[in-house]
């Protein structure tokens, strides 16, 4: 399913927002017995809000319509946002934002990207990605993991498993690559986003993170 477009309803009371959420289930926003599967709305609670998930803006503007008539009906006065899904700088942006129309704009949002997330990393003292090595035993992984510390990354060995962090996802991306080749047949190689408790009182520093990239 599509879910592109993204309603937010900040209620500012955990209550409303779920009695607002089961009062859309029972209008039947999400299972409308006339509508298909893919023109249905996705209702879901975080705390004070509520976020209604469609394919299209259409789709997502008549839910919006209903929302606002149900919270009339209550006298609520909720906040509410439409946002559609940016694919390269994978966030949720106003609908005004243009989407990139040429490789070359592709590229630069990837490039404002990558060092968005190299600055996150820095400023919350933990990289914001990954990479996991799981070796079938102990002896390849700790002669990975030491290398690996040798040449300034932040690196974390729980017995045959290794976790490498990485400041954005390019340099994740090319760490596996390398590892991939390094670490032979009797370990995999996978990117995640980081577990930040294997980091918590590790320090490390940020800039070594970017090299040692290399073949």
């Amino acid at each position: 399913m599509n879910d592109d477009w993204r309603l937010r309803i900040d209620l500012k009371n955990p209550e409303q927002a779920q009695e607002l959420a089961q009062e859309l289930q029972a209008h039947g926003l999400e299972e409308d017995a006339e509508r298909s599967m893919h023109d249905r709305v996705i209702v879901s609670v975080d705390g004070s809000e509520v976020f209604g998930y469609a394919g299209t803006r259409e789709q997502a503007e008549e839910a919006g319509k209903t929302i606002e008539g149900l919270a009339t009906n209550h006298g609520w006065q909720p906040m509410i946002e439409l946002r559609h899904w940016h694919p390269t700088a994978e966030e949720w942006e106003d609908p005004a934002t243009p989407l990139p129309h040429t490789d070359a704009d592709e590229a630069q949002e990837r490039r404002e990207r990558m060092a968005q997330e190299r600055a996150d990393s820095i400023a919350q003292g933990y990289p914001e990605f990954e990479v996991r090595l799981q070796c079938d035993s102990h002896g390849p992984a700790t002669e990975l993991a030491d290398k690996l510390r040798d040449e300034g990354m932040p690196v974390v060995q729980r017995w045959k498993a290794v976790l490498v962090g990485a400041t954005d996802e390019d340099s994740a991306n090319a760490l596996a690559d390398r590892l991939r080749v390094e670490a032979g047949p009797g370990c995999t190689v996978s990117v995640e986003g980081n577990m930040r408790d294997v980091y918590e009182n590790r320090p490390w520093r940020p800039y070594s993170l970017l090299g040692g990239l290399g073949g």
